[in-house]
């Protein structure tokens, strides 16, 4: 079992930046890749960026490339979702998910989902 906990969500002005965290306990942190995933209003769940256990290798949706970088602290059993260059698309609520088999784009391969914390750009 693995309990995920968002936090950072918030308010801001687009051209901002917010940080968002994903505090995981139950299994090894370190043995299971994580990802972020979004969803807007009236929209799917979709990817926004992935990394996997040791934090060698990330993937990110092409919406984001260029602006949002996600990181992990092992130590701390957090994930981070850095987020740059807001802009109001980027307006949804952000999940965490753990990946148990390693890392992936793939929304179906998430066994572990977090609650998740309200992002809201303005124009």
């Amino acid at each position: 079992q693995v309990q995920l906990v968002e936090s950072g969500g918030g308010l801001v002005q687009a051209g901002g930046s917010l940080r968002l965290s994903c505090a995981a306990s139950g299994r090894t942190f370190s043995t299971y890749g994580m990802g972020w995933f979004r969803q807007a209003p009236g929209k799917e769940r979709e990817f926004v960026a992935a990394i996997t256990w040791r934090g060698v290798n990330t993937f990110y949706a092409d919406s984001v490339k260029g602006r949002f970088t996600i990181s992990r602290d092992n130590a701390k059993n957090t994930v981070y979702l850095q987020m740059n260059s807001l802009k109001p698309e980027d307006t949804a609520v952000y999940y965490c998910a753990a990946d148990l088999h390693g890392g992936s784009t793939n929304l179906g391969q998430y066994e572990y989902w977090g609650k998740g914390t309200q992002v809201t750009v303005s124009s």
